[in-house]
């Protein structure tokens, strides 16, 4: 299922995921694998996708704008021979646009050929970038994954290995990363394992994701997730080696990837993904019960936690809103006459269910508001006698800078409004969102422990588990995250 948001499209009224990485080691057609794996990524990031392969003594890459099957078709693959290939897909942000920020970045250095492929963000990229340039450093790209090419790349130490680690001492923020070198592959997750990264076997192939459906589209066996701070190494005879350079802190992994951003039939840390959002609908329905008739999941992202606030309320689930699954992603359009019909077009409500009913609608987030308001205005154009809007999340508040596309806090309307006001802006008979200790409980935890959090969850606490060197100077320009 992909669990984009096409209602969303339209005016920027999301959280979004900016890019997926896999890679794989020691495989016949590896880039044909690359590319399949990313397909079952696509969901996190739909604007563009490359892919490297290493073919024993060159290099290859194929980089392109638009979806894998796309950019990738069987002439692109036959360019990319090889046994080990790693791949992106990635959401360009402001600025970021154009093939110069498409992944895997490549560069040539001293140890040899080195390419990379990040998911997440590094908040410090602007400062270091800045000491980087002022020491003679070339930069090709505005992305802040190329900072860390150049630390490799500038480092003192004699190995490519320990260069690596010596880079990543330098970097703040988040990351999961996978690298090639003439080598092999490297790949690793930042010392709080805020991105998610996981590894696989396929045959005599080792393989890693950002998420486990990449490996069950492929055919692979999950091995286990990369560890908060792991590098794992594997050279072309499939032998693997482990490092952990940074100790042991106490993970924080992105709890929105259990909300919203992977594929509901991955396992997120022994998780079932879909389970998770299940068991967030009972506990919303525990704590925001509505009397209503029916309850509306919006498409597609709502679905299992409406399930799940149904069977635990006793209220009737019901397919209350419709969506067309041939139509193309949503565009910026001018005015409002041409959003309102780019929705239309998407999403449809079922009149004959919803007239005259009370209904819950239940969806992920409110980020600006402006979806939200739309879904409860078509469902009182449809007739319905009542619109409850329960969130399987708590509010939005903050910002995220570890590789999530947000809005400004200004821009967020939990930032801005308590619960009663955002109600009245989207016009809901009633509004109420899932208590963060509810979130928590729902991922298999008795509640969040305050001193020391489970989970980054920084975007409902707005308490933030690293530095944010650039954001806290206010640089005047951001790099775009990978």
């Amino acid at each position: 299922m992909n669990i984009t948001h096409p209602f969303r499209d339209a005016d920027g009224d999301k959280l979004r995921e900016e890019c997926g990485i896999f890679g794989v080691i020691c495989a016949k057609d590896a880039a044909n694998i690359a590319a399949a794996g990313l397909h079952s990524l696509q969901h996190r990031g739909q604007e563009a996708v490359g892919i490297t392969s290493f073919s024993g003594s060159e290099f290859h890459s194929h980089r392109g704008l638009g979806h894998v099957a796309q950019v990738f078709r069987h002439k692109e693959l036959e360019a990319l021979p090889g046994t080990m290939a790693s791949g992106h897909v990635r959401y360009s942000t402001t600025g970021g646009s154009g093939l110069r920020n498409v992944q895997p970045l490549f560069a040539d250095l001293v140890t040899g050929g080195f390419a990379i492929a990040h998911n997440g963000n590094i908040s410090n990229a602007m400062t270091l970038k800045r000491d980087l340039v002022a020491k003679g450093s070339i930069f090709q790209s505005t992305s802040d994954t190329e900072v860390i090419i150049h630390l490799v790349a500038t480092s003192r130490y004699p190995t490519l290995l320990d260069r690596f680690i010596d880079a990543l001492r330098m970097v703040e923020g988040a990351y999961s990363l996978i690298c090639m070198t003439n080598q092999g592959m490297i790949a690793c997750r930042d010392p709080l394992g805020i991105r998610p990264l996981v590894m696989g076997r396929l045959g005599d192939a080792i393989v890693f994701a950002s998420e486990t459906v990449a490996l069950d589209v492929i055919g692979a066996e999950f091995t286990r997730s990369i560890e908060p701070g792991e590098l794992v190494q594997v050279d072309h005879k499939g032998t693997i080696s482990s490092h952990r350079p940074f100790g042991n802190p106490d993970p924080r992994p992105c709890i929105f990837e259990h909300v919203y951003f992977s594929r509901p039939d991955s396992v997120m840390d022994g998780r079932s993904v879909y389970q998770v959002r299940k068991q967030i609908g009972v506990e919303l329905a525990k704590e925001a019960l509505a009397d209503a008739d029916i309850v509306i999941p919006v498409p597609d992202s709502g679905l299992p936690a409406a399930i799940g606030y149904a069977q635990e309320s006793g209220i009737p689930f019901e397919l209350g809103i419709i969506r067309s699954h041939y139509v193309g992603r949503t565009f910026i359009q001018p005015g409002d006459a041409a959003r309102n019909a780019d929705v239309k077009r998407k999403h449809n409500a079922n009149r004959a269910l919803v007239e005259g009913k009370r209904i819950v609608l239940i969806d992920d987030s409110i980020v600006r508001g402006t979806t939200s308001k739309k879904i409860v205005e078509m469902m009182r154009d449809a007739g319905a006698a009542e619109v409850h809007m329960r969130i399987a999340s708590p509010p939005t508040e903050h910002s995220c800078f570890y590789g999530v596309d947000t809005p400004e806090r200004s821009k967020l309307l939990a930032a801005r409004m308590d619960t009663e006001a955002m109600a009245e802006f989207i016009q809901a008979d009633s509004l109420a969102f899932v208590s963060i200790d509810g979130l928590y409980r729902a991922v298999g935890e008795e509640k969040r422990n305050k001193k020391c959090p489970q989970f980054c969850d920084a975007c409902f606490s707005g308490e933030y588990p690293t530095k944010l060197t650039d954001f806290s100077e206010r640089a005047p320009t951001k790099l775009n995250a990978a």
